[in-house]
């Protein structure tokens, strides 16, 4: 009797985390323009997001990307976690992926595009001044995240 092997990783959904900084003093969020090499969404504007490694805890994602994408230091004890999207089908995942969406409004450092290569520009921006040209529906994350509201989006399914 053989056992089965485990699916390809093309076949499965990719997990994904992203991190909404929010300074409540000031009212802004941290945005990254995302390069004009980007895999997806060219020129669009998007929350500090990743790809989670194999074995790595969501929380950890979270935290490693954010440091790398911005060189903000986040505790994931601080993260609260907000919002879902679900989406059918990605650039890197036609399965699917899943995107955790974390709130933090403690970090360190200083705000930086540590990603050059990936990001035109990394930066404070005011919520009620977010860009038009954002992923997905990154924008409405932001809104419902800051009134306290948790949710899940579905991208793409019937």
């Amino acid at each position: 009797m053989t056992t089965p092997l485990p699916p390809a990783v093309d076949s499965m959904t990719l997990l994904v985390a992203a991190v909404v900084v929010h300074d409540p003093d000031t009212d802004r969020v941290v945005l990254l323009r995302r390069g004009p090499r980007a895999k997806f969404g060219r020129g669009l504007w998007d929350l500090p997001v990743g790809k989670s490694d194999p074995g790595e805890p969501i929380t950890a994602t979270a935290v490693r990307e954010l440091k790398e994408e911005t060189g903000l230091i986040a505790d994931p004890a601080d993260l609260r976690l907000i919002h879902v999207v679900h989406a059918a089908h990605g650039v890197e995942s036609p399965n699917g992926f899943l995107t955790v969406v974390f709130l933090t409004e403690r970090w360190r450092g200083t705000l930086l595009n540590a990603e050059p290569e990936k990001h035109s520009e990394v930066t404070w921006v005011s919520t009620g001044d977010l860009p038009r040209e954002i992923v997905f529906s990154a924008d409405q994350v932001i809104r419902r995240c800051l009134k306290g509201e948790t949710g899940i989006t579905l991208h793409g399914w019937p």
